[in-house]
């Protein structure tokens, strides 16, 4: 069995505006990095080979949670969901605008698609070849990604069409544990894994 530990990429400037953030490549902020410090993935991970998407926020990410590690390996298939004309937008001005048609959109969960955008659907069609390679090497990995990618795993291990409450509330500054067959497909192990601390950090591995 392969063993994918999904890691979401910590705090940006648009994350705290509550903007849509897709494809744009912004930085972590200052207290993005400092909530990372001395934080450690899990212990179910050890020794796990890392895929990091090539985004900035998540690079430095892996960066910090990886101790320090170079060259860590770039997936370009762990890339953000593409959010096309919402980018940059929040949801509450995306709602309040009838252009959008957002409420409607909402409503077609795995097929909510942004103009000119990426569906989730189409996050968990570019995904499948990179899972059915991590499948079929066994094993133990990190991915450190992003919120749509990680729930577009997350829908697709729990058999979820993304309406309606999802089974799990997932925390975000958690790690996600899912099983990979060698045909790629995902089920849940565990949800809401606390990063661990080496006590050199300020990191906060509570919820």
């Amino acid at each position: 069995m392969t063993l994918l530990g999904m890691i979401r990429h910590g705090r940006t400037a648009w994350n705290g505006e509550g903007r849509m953030t897709g494809r744009a490549n912004i930085p972590l902020t200052e207290q993005g990095r400092a909530d990372l410090n001395g934080l450690r993935p899990p212990a179910e991970l050890a020794d796990a080979r890392w895929h990091v998407s090539p985004l900035l926020r998540a690079r430095q990410t892996a960066t910090i949670i990886s101790g320090g590690a170079v060259d860590l390996p770039i997936e370009e298939r762990l890339i953000e969901m593409d959010f096309g004309a919402y980018e940059g937008h929040t949801l509450e001005a995306l709602r309040a605008d009838p252009d959008m048609g957002m409420a409607a959109n909402e409503d077609r969960g795995l097929d909510f698609l942004p103009p000119g955008g990426e569906s989730p659907r189409m996050v968990q069609q570019r995904l499948a070849p990179f899972l059915a390679e991590l499948g079929q090497a066994g094993g133990r990995h990190i991915a450190v990604a992003h919120k749509a990618v990680i729930r577009a795993i997350f829908a697709a291990a729990h058999d979820w069409d993304m309406t309606g409450r999802p089974p799990v509330k997932l925390r975000w500054n958690q790690a996600h544990l899912f099983a990979v067959n060698d045909l790629g497909q995902v089920t849940p192990v565990r949800m809401n894994v606390p990063l661990i601390s080496d006590g050199a950090g300020t990191g906060d591995a509570a919820p």
